[in-house]
């Protein structure tokens, strides 16, 4: 964890901070592509069939989508604790927008950091904990959260998203 004294922006003294990926760029076979492909096929034949051709633009908006987004390198995300919340590259997230967080180790595959808001409208937030000590960001968080104890493997969209390299 990297301690730092000087301030972020108005957000108080930073307490820790690390970066990391925006996304991770799996390396994929040609098996793996192929299985893309023929699920997409198999959905487009099943909107024609249905006769539901807005799924079938959907499907194709996704696929163009996905293509053109993770064609690119990733950037990274520099993450910060601060005194007042948690900040990245754009945002800051006031510990009062928060209702609890938990972490997920399970090396090497699983080392992250999820935050709960209050807010329905906003979505979980994934911070991948790289090279950080989870007991220590998980004392940090402490003192300003609560911990959700209930929690002890990663939500299932994320696991689908690891597991089919998504």
């Amino acid at each position: 964890m990297d301690q730092a004294d000087k301030k972020t922006g108005d957000h108080g003294k930073t307490l820790a901070k690390w970066s990391f990926p925006e996304f991770i760029k799996h390396e994929r076979s040609r098996a793996w592509y192929f299985w893309i492909i023929a699920a997409i096929a198999l959905l487009l034949i099943y909107a024609v069939a249905t006769v539901n051709f807005l799924f079938a633009v959907i499907i194709v908006i996704a696929a163009i989508t996905y293509v053109l987004i993770y064609r690119r390198e990733p950037e990274y995300v520099n993450f910060a604790i601060t005194e007042d919340g948690l900040a990245d590259n754009e945002r800051f997230f006031s510990f009062d927008e928060v209702k609890n967080f938990f972490i997920i180790y399970k090396p090497p595959e699983i080392k992250t950091l999820f935050v709960d808001f209050k807010a329905l409208t906003k979505p979980r937030l994934a911070v991948p904990l790289e090279n950080q000590n989870p007991l220590a960001i998980r004392k940090l968080l402490l003192e300003y959260l609560t911990e959700d104890l209930d929690k002890d493997d990663e939500p299932f969209l994320d696991g689908l998203r690891r597991m089919f390299k998504l």
